[in-house]
This record gives C-alpha cells, sequence and structure tokens, in this order.
C-alpha cells in the first residue's frame, strides 16, 4: 500500500549515471549544441538585466561628469587625433610602398582584416579558468576559433557560439597556446598561458636565443587562426641556466584581459565576415579604391 518506487539510493545512482553518459555524448559527439544555444537565448534577458546596474551606474556616472574633466579630456582627444593622424600618413606610405614591392615579386597583397566591435558582459567566475562571454554570436556571423583584440593586442579566440553570444578563450588560459615570433629577429616559438592574467611562459627557447626583455612578441601566422602581425606580449623576464637546454622565459601580455570591456572580433579572409552594418566604420571605404586598382 506504501509502495514508493525506488529507494534514494537507487535513484542517485541511476542520475549519476545519466548524467556522466549525457556529458560524455556533449564532450565527444556535441549533440548537446542546439540545448545550450536554445537556453543560451532564453537567458539572454536575465543577462541583460543582471547588467543593468552597471550599465545605468556607468551612464550615471558620464551624465555627472564636471564640465572641466570633459573639456580636459576633448583636449586630450584632440591631441591624440593629430597624433594618431600623423601616424596613420606615414602607414598609408608604407602600405603603398609594400604594395609595390609585392607587385614587384607577384605576390598578391591581400585584403584588410574586417572587424566587428563586440562588448564584454560576463566573465567566468572558475579561478581556472580565464574566459568571458561577448555580446556578439553566429547571428554576427561570429565563428568558432575567431581571433579575439582588444586596443592593445591578442585578447584570445572564440571556442564556443550562441546565436547572441561568444564565449571567448584568453591567451593566459592554462589551455592557451599562441604561435608568436619575436619582432625584433622574427625568432618564432609558442606562448604558453599559465593561469595568471599577466603571465604567459616561453618554455621552448634555448638558451642560447636571442631574445631580451622588452622584445615585443606579436602574431606569427602559423597555426591558421591568428593572422601574423598582431601584439601579443613582451618579455619581462630571461633566465638561463647553463644545466637545462631550454631558457625560462616569461611575458607579459599586451592586451588588458582584465579591464577591456570592448573587443574586437577579426575575420581573416576576404569572404568571411559580417556586412555593411556591422564594420567598422571606415573599413569597407578604406578597402573600396584598392579594388579598383586590384588587390590591396
Amino acid at each position: 500500500m506504501f509502495t514508493q518506487g525506488p529507494s534514494v539510493t537507487t535513484r542517485f545512482v541511476l542520475l549519476l549515471l545519466v548524467s556522466v553518459l549525457l556529458m560524455t555524448l556533449d564532450h565527444k559527439q556535441q549533440h548537446l549544441d542546439a540545448v545550450r544555444a536554445a537556453l543560451s537565448v532564453a537567458l539572454h534577458p536575465l543577462r541583460v538585466a543582471a547588467n543593468l546596474p552597471f550599465d545605468a551606474a556607468h551612464w550615471l556616472g558620464e551624465s555627472l561628469s564636471s564640465r572641466q574633466r570633459l573639456q580636459e579630456e576633448n583636449a586630450a582627444l584632440r591631441s591624440q587625433h593629430l597624433l594618431l593622424q600623423g601616424q596613420l600618413q606615414k602607414l598609408a606610405a608604407l602600405e603603398a610602398e609594400n604594395r609595390r614591392l609585392r607587385e614587384l615579386l607577384g605576390s598578391a597583397f591581400r585584403l584588410p582584416d574586417r572587424i566587428l566591435i563586440a562588448e564584454v558582459y560576463r566573465v567566468a567566475s572558475d579561478p581556472f579558468q580565464h574566459i568571458i562571454e561577448i555580446n556578439k554570436g553566429a547571428l554576427s556571423e561570429a565563428y568558432p576559433d575567431q581571433p579575439v583584440l582588444d586596443a592593445y593586442g591578442v585578447l584570445g579566440q572564440v571556442i564556443r557560439t550562441t546565436p547572441l553570444s561568444a564565449t571567448v578563450r584568453l591567451i593566459t588560459d592554462p589551455g592557451q597556446t599562441l604561435p608568436v615570433q619575436v619582432n625584433r629577429n622574427g625568432i618564432r616559438t609558442l606562448a604558453l598561458g599559465t593561469g595568471v592574467i599577466d603571465r604567459l611562459e616561453l618554455p621552448y627557447l634555448p638558451n642560447n636565443s636571442d631574445i631580451r626583455v622588452g622584445d615585443l612578441l606579436v602574431t606569427s601566422g602559423l597555426g591558421g587562426v591568428y593572422p601574423a602581425g598582431y601584439p601579443v606580449a613582451r618579455i619581462t623576464e630571461v633566465r638561463r641556466n647553463p644545466e637545462a637546454p631550454f631558457a625560462t622565459v616569461i611575458a607579459s601580455p599586451t592586451a588588458h584581459l582584465d579591464r577591456s570591456r570592448e573587443v574586437l572580433l577579426v575575420w581573416t579572409t576576404p569572404a568571411a565576415g559580417p556586412t555593411s552594418p556591422a564594420l567598422v566604420e571606415g573599413d569597407a571605404d578604406a578597402a573600396a579604391p584598392d579594388r579598383e586598382g586590384g588587390t590591396p
């Protein structure tokens, strides 16, 4: 009369087995991607609501800024604008010279990378993972393994997308490996994430490598994920032990991994990337004149 079905222990074991089975299937065959994407869309309004107090405080702070502070910022931005305009003129001349040299060598000059601005709205709470989420996803044509930058250098790469968001693994995550080269002399190596937000390791450089504190590391372009030439980190420590085959080399990322709120999604092929509304202003206009006279 009082039969209640299987015991609590039996139920627990059955639920444990089902959970392990679902995790195994999801890890090996990605059967739950559609479910995860649907849940992400359903939870998106809650995420927006959770960020609402911060956004409101930010808006209120900007609204209450003093007139003097705004004038000082305006003057600083004008000076920076003039400086960047001068550097841009030099860059345009170097780009034209580079194009001419490539034409002499019979090499096609590739189109500039297309970029899309996204905003960071969540940071993983797990201290052993350096992962963030951004507010652009598959509907904005983001894709797994897509490189992500901020205004100062390489930030990481997309590891998973949903229709309205994307998950990005930072370059300092313990599971991240990045092909780099020393900008000064072209030495190629790998930069490994350490789990510390301001620290990368270069474990495969021989003791006699020509590397110094202050050297800039840039992406090498090997591996097909990150385009070549983007800044990654600066060498902060070099220790050479005669008894070890490799030197101990530590670098600090140039990107503001723990501070940047806006990031850039980069498309590395001309056919990829969003169309006009998602392009950063001026990108399409800059590429148009070059298409008329050949490939930019």
